[in-house]
């Protein structure tokens, strides 16, 4: 088709938010009801990680071996229904993963064709390209190798290292004949990719107003995964198949588009979304419209993920319970560190007080005081500080436990992200027999800049405020983007809307979270989606294997902020 030509929405199905997301979901959404294309996301950093692990212990894999098992039982019922499925599930080998999708289509007796993208993998040039040395080196790719398996006739397209929206963006692109140049069309692809690529996080699942919107828990047991209907000029509805569970709503759309992103413009290698300019609105029950969409010119360079194997890693966690905490965290705190005959590269402790004066339960007495060791000797980390921390059982506070004894030492991954040329990198699809075409990279970029902030409603002048928790009228949702994270933050109304932008400040993060004082922190306003986003910068440390804190992929991040109590207006209360 040319680009823009009017046409019925095309339907793009999600089945996969993570490795290890519902095996189900691919069957569940290919029976749910109709659909063009089923996609997933399988690929994460640590994911990377992981199959980099498992690469170097066979070479033949690097794949998502589940979506093959899924694949056993929907491989014939997606031809059947005239379903194509494009995934990211090649990981680091996805031309080992077309073959053995070959090889299960053969022994099934299902009649399709399979290609693959492939070119992300730069470890072979690492070191030309100033990468150092990791375990694995990716580029994230774009949606264009995809739209070229598709275009020849391709019924399933594995791909590696493709950003999380390619996977939607292609099909959408294939579809309508869509030209490189086509930045609305695309960026309107984006937002609904960056929308449903993480499976049920769109229909309810880790949502934050879920007690409000889903009082009868059973709603959310099995959400279903969603769909975007994508129009030829790029503008979108979120849905999902009837008669599943959880919902599709302004909010849970709002929570998705702000998870994991940074300023008003989201990267992409085909087209910057600018996500200031996307606009939501109803469209009946599960239905939620984005349109308005600018788009602009891609970035000159692609990220690249680097994985590496940072060294090994061990812990212990203290139970600590009744009077005198902090004098017993001393204590054992001293004697570890004073007993250990090699002290570890890093030792880091952190004491949480989950105990409470005259608890009525022992649990409720206990807080929790954990050690964190790395080294690049196992041993360092492992049996020389498992044994030290043991023997203390004995001779240290009363009342010495642990939640359970230490054990070997762990390898832990390193995440960093860097950044090459386009032109340096070889994108390629490549055909069931074997054709080889090779993907141009895009013909005009752009730098990414900050978009300077907007002009802020003004300020309201309260006559009564209320001290209370900040998520009694704000949504959030957080994650990891290496060791960096961000928090989003929105609202429902105009009224609620001008106190949080005034209110949620760079200065009041610091104050109600102040585990970021002393880090850096920028702050992105998105007026149309009535919300800020904050980018807290190496909260993580070296990424999510490196695990600095208790919630190494910063997911609970957000709800953190909304628990913490501040004076909100009376009349914004619900």
């Amino acid at each position: 088709m040319t680009s823009g030509q009017a046409r019925t929405p095309v339907r793009i199905g999600n089945c996969s938010g993570f490795y290890g997301d519902r095996m189900a979901a691919m069957h569940e959404m290919l029976t749910g009801g109709e659909l063009d294309y089923l996609t997933g996301d399988y690929l994460a950093e640590l994911t990377m990680l992981i199959l980099g692990r498992d690469r170097m212990k066979n070479p033949d894999r690097g794949y998502a071996k589940s979506f093959l098992r899924q694949l056993e039982d929907c491989l014939g019922l997606a031809k059947d229904r005239g379903v194509r499925i494009v995934a990211n599930a090649g990981g680091l080998n996805p031309s080992g993963l077309a073959d053995a999708v070959r090889t299960l289509a053969e022994k099934l007796g299902v009649a399709l064709t399979v290609a693959h993208v492939e070119g992300d993998d730069l470890l072979a040039r690492a070191d030309a390209l100033d990468l150092g040395t990791p375990l694995t080196a990716n580029a994230y790719l774009g949606a264009w190798g995809i739209v070229d398996c598709l275009a020849s006739g391709a019924d399933v397209v594995v791909t590696g290292r493709v950003t999380d929206a390619s996977v939607i963006v292609g099909p959408a692109a294939a579809y309508f004949g869509w030209q490189s140049t086509d930045y609305d069309r695309i960026a309107g692809a984006v937002a609904a990719g960056h929308v449903i690529e993480c499976g049920t996080q769109a229909t309810g699942g880790n949502f934050s107003f879920f007690a409000r919107d889903f009082p009868d828990l059973t709603a959310l047991t099995h959400p279903g995964f969603p769909i975007a209907e994508i129009h030829a000029d790029g503008s979108s509805v979120i849905t999902k198949h009837s008669g599943t569970g959880g919902a599709v709503t302004l909010d849970t759309v709002t929570a998705q588009l702000l998870y994991e992103i940074g300023g008003a413009r989201y990267a992409n290698p085909d087209a910057t979304l600018r996500v200031d300019s996307i606009e939501l609105t109803g469209d009946g029950p599960d239905r939620v419209r984005i349109s308005g969409v600018r788009g602009e010119p891609p970035p000159p360079t692609l990220k690249v993920s680097l994985n590496s194997l940072g060294g090994f890693r061990n812990e212990v966690t203290f139970v600590l319970t009744g009077l005198d905490i902090d004098a017993k965290a001393a204590l054992v705190r001293h004697q570890l560190e004073t007993s250990l005959p090699v002290k570890p590269a890093e030792l880091e402790w952190t004491l949480a007080r989950t105990d409470h004066p005259d608890a009525d339960t022992e649990e409720t007495a206990s807080a929790l005081l954990r050690c964190v060791v790395r080294d690049p000797d196992p041993d360092t980390v492992g049996r020389r500080f498992s044994s030290t921390a043991v023997e203390l059982a004995l001779s240290s506070y009363p009342g010495f436990t642990s939640t359970a004894p230490p054990g070997d030492g762990q390898v832990y991954g390193v995440f960093t992200a860097a950044f090459v040329p386009a032109e340096e990198v070889t994108h390629v699809a490549v055909h069931a027999d074997g054709t080889r075409d090779v993907i141009p990279a895009a013909p005009h970029t752009a730098e990414l800049v900050p978009v300077p902030d907007p002009d802020l409603p003004a300020a309201p002048t309260p006559v009564a405020t209320q001290r209370l928790p900040l998520g009694t009228i704000a949504g959030a949702r957080s994650g990891d983007k290496g060791g960096s994270a961000n928090v989003g933050v929105w609202v429902n109304t105009d009224a609620q809307w001008a106190w949080l932008a005034h209110t949620m400040t760079v200065g009041k993060l610091r104050e109600l979270l102040p585990e970021t004082e002393n880090l850096p922190v920028t702050r992105h306003v998105l007026p149309n989606l009535r919300a800020v986003n904050f980018v807290i910068d190496g909260i993580l440390g070296k990424g999510v294997a490196y695990q600095a804190r208790f919630d190494p992929q910063a997911k609970g991040l957000g709800e953190w902020l909304r628990s913490r109590h501040v004076d909100i207006p009376e009349e914004l209360l619900p």
